[in-house]
């Protein structure tokens, strides 16, 4: 078969399961897939998938086998029984979890005689299939290579480095970031409509903003690196003069400043930390663990 349409199994069809096998089916892969409740498969055998049995029937259908459950409970539950059909196949985790459990899962796996890569799903259903979306993945490289072809399916397939354990960690650093950015966007978009101002007419300012602001990630990374921070764009006391004016102007609209308030008392713990003149860079060394001796 051709290596850019081999046949996959996808276990578990919620709506991100759902669109993983969609992808695949789009792309000319022989689909396999497998639900605790069939009805939800209906969509995709309407356009070509097969529906497996059991579990074990979908894992012994393919090569390949994508799983994206609830939990790492439900991968266990779900794949136990299939245990046995794994043998020379490889198991792709694409179930959301912790870095240690990406490492229980790689010792499930590999005591069955499967291959595994752990991944990390950087966007919701609708991005699915789109090669401008992250999927991340850590694990064999090897492993890895030999399956990029029908990952590229799925979105753009980025290799993270042999520990397991990595597309995990990087899924949950991500989302703070995200997280962070949109709830600060959200008190942007809160204290300039206090003034009348639309969200859509502020966010196209905001996000001509953002680019800059990674602009300013790519120069703080190396400082961070080195645990330098040459405080030669604006130093951790101007940003704390700064944030004032914005608690300041929130405060007086009535905007709720949970998040302004705890930025400035983390530029003030750096601060006291002897950071004062130095860049916004320098916040990372009263966020990490001190360096042990």
């Amino acid at each position: 078969m051709n290596a850019e349409h081999r046949a996959v199994t996808v276990i578990g069809l919620g709506s991100m399961g759902s669109a993983l096998a969609a992808a695949l089916l789009d792309r000319g892969h022989p689909t396999t897939v497998w639900n605790r409740s069939p009805d939800k498969a209906r969509p995709l055998v309407e356009r070509g998938a097969h529906l497996a049995a059991t579990p074990q029937e979908a894992v012994a259908a393919s090569p390949l086998t994508i799983a994206c459950v609830l939990d790492y409970e439900a991968l266990y539950t779900v794949l136990g029984p299939a245990a046995g059909d794994f043998a020379g196949r490889t198991l792709v985790n694409l179930t959301s979890g912790s870095p240690e459990q990406a490492h229980e899962a790689v010792k499930w796996a590999g005591s069955h005689g499967a291959d595994y890569l752990d991944g990390a799903i950087m966007t919701t259903p609708p991005g699915v299939g789109d090669p401008a979306m992250m999927f991340l993945y850590s694990g064999s490289q090897q492993v890895f290579e030999a399956h990029r072809p029908t990952l590229a399916a799925l979105g753009d397939p980025l290799y993270l480095g042999a520990d397991p354990g990595l597309a995990s960690l990087y899924d949950a650093a991500l989302l703070g970031l995200m997280w962070s950015t949109m709830t600060g966007w959200l008190h942007g978009t809160a204290l300039v409509g206090a003034e009348g101002t639309p969200a859509t007419d502020f966010t196209p300012v905001a996000t001509r903003w953002l680019t800059a602001v990674a602009g300013f990630l790519t120069t703080y990374a190396p400082q961070v690196d080195a645990g330098r921070y040459p405080g030669d764009d604006a130093t951790v006391d101007v940003q704390i003069a700064a944030i004032d004016h914005l608690i300041h102007a929130a405060a007086a609209r009535g905007i709720d400043n949970a998040l302004p308030e705890l930025l400035k008392a983390a530029m003030e713990k750096a601060g006291a930390a002897g950071h004062g003149q130095d860049s916004y860079a320098s916040l990372i060394e009263v966020l990490r663990p001190p360096a042990r001796d």
